[in-house]
């Protein structure tokens, strides 16, 4: 008789013991799916700034390109006689200027 208590009570302690690893199991596994989900949208949150910034990137490539064309400009004698007519009002020796009667 006191045989079977014991082994009754190994029984019981055995399935008790499976049914707390079993909880902790499925509790790790919830926690690995919740950190699992928000590493996801993390990463798309990432990858949608990536595209942002690679356009960004493009776009001053861009602006560099025409600053490094606006600067080649500059350097010419053309550039040189337009600002002199635009902002000094100069010209040529033997140039004719015409002026409309409204005054511009």
């Amino acid at each position: 008789m006191a045989r079977r208590r014991v082994a009754f009570r190994k029984k019981r302690q055995n399935r008790l013991g499976m049914t707390l690893v079993t909880i902790v199991v499925i509790m790790l596994f919830a926690v690995i799916m919740i950190k699992s989900i928000d590493l996801k949208a993390k990463k798309a949150a990432y990858d949608e700034k990536e595209v942002t910034l690679e356009q960004q990137i493009e776009d001053e490539k861009a602006r560099t390109e025409e600053l490094i064309e606006y600067e080649k400009y500059t350097k010419t004698a053309k550039y040189v006689e337009e600002v002199a007519k635009d902002k000094l009002g100069l010209v040529y020796e033997d140039e004719i200027i015409f002026e409309s009667e409204d005054g511009n």
